[in-house]
């Protein structure tokens, strides 16, 4: 299968692509960075240098690579929870995933792709009792930084869900290799690895809709990915 994989620079796109690849997939992956193509070239994927924010580049590369499946891991996170430009960073992220979700979404329209997986987080459910299922409330009464962030994964959200097989992993929170909490786990937790098996799982599993991505927790079922991914949250990739 021809994956077009936005975001393959990321902590959970460095560990999808060799994944991808293992699986006999092709995958064309995006940085914009031409720095880090080498790397992405390693990997085993065709690399792509393109901003999500340029539109019409970004229409062109998605209909050059003709891939049969999106799978969009774009974040940008360049600033740590605790560092004086954290904030700045939750605004650019909250823009990425409203501008530059729309942009790839219709980018996929245009090459005639029905098929999108998209990241999202599982910790912006509305307050409540009990483990959070994917058809609960997000919390839109949010303020501050955290409004900011919910406003940006619901049109993350309502983006990907326009297409035929629109699928959200909402995952945890991420630790592994790559990520700000290192091999620390934060609950509602997911393994980096996971996270990228989930989105491999997804490809030809997945049906359209919103999935849990997470580990066993009391405040978030991941019951619905287990059960229709086949998701294993104790999934690592091997050295």
């Amino acid at each position: 299968m021809r994956i077009f994989l936005a975001g393959a620079g990321g902590a959970i796109g460095r560990r999808l692509t060799p994944l991808l690849r293992a699986a006999g997939h092709q995958v064309t992956g995006t940085t914009r960075s031409a720095d880090k193509a080498a790397a992405l070239a390693r990997l085993g994927a065709e690399p792509v240098v393109v901003d999500v924010f340029d539109a019409p580049a970004l229409m062109r590369a998605v209909k050059a690579a003709a891939p049969e499946v999106v799978i969009h891991q774009l974040t940008d996170l360049a600033f740590a929870p605790g560092t004086p430009q954290y904030e700045e960073g939750l605004a650019r992220n909250a823009r990425l995933r409203i501008e530059g979700t729309r942009n790839l979404v219709t980018a996929a329209k245009a090459a005639g792709i029905g098929r999108v997986i998209a990241q999202s987080i599982a910790f912006i459910y509305a307050p409540g009792s009990g483990a959070r299922v994917e058809t609960d409330p997000l919390d839109l009464g949010a303020a501050g930084a955290r409004k900011r962030t919910v406003d940006g994964v619901v049109a993350l959200e309502a983006a990907t869900l326009e297409m035929p097989e629109g699928i959200v992993l909402r995952y945890g929170l991420l630790y592994g290799p790559g990520t700000w909490t290192g091999e620390t786990p934060h609950p509602p937790a997911v393994h980096v690895d996971a996270a990228a098996q989930a989105a491999l799982l997804a490809l030809t599993k997945g049906e359209h809709g919103i999935y849990n991505i997470a580990e066993d927790d009391p405040g978030l079922s991941n019951a619905k990915a287990r059960r229709a991914l086949g998701f294993d949250p104790r999934f690592r990739v091997k050295a």
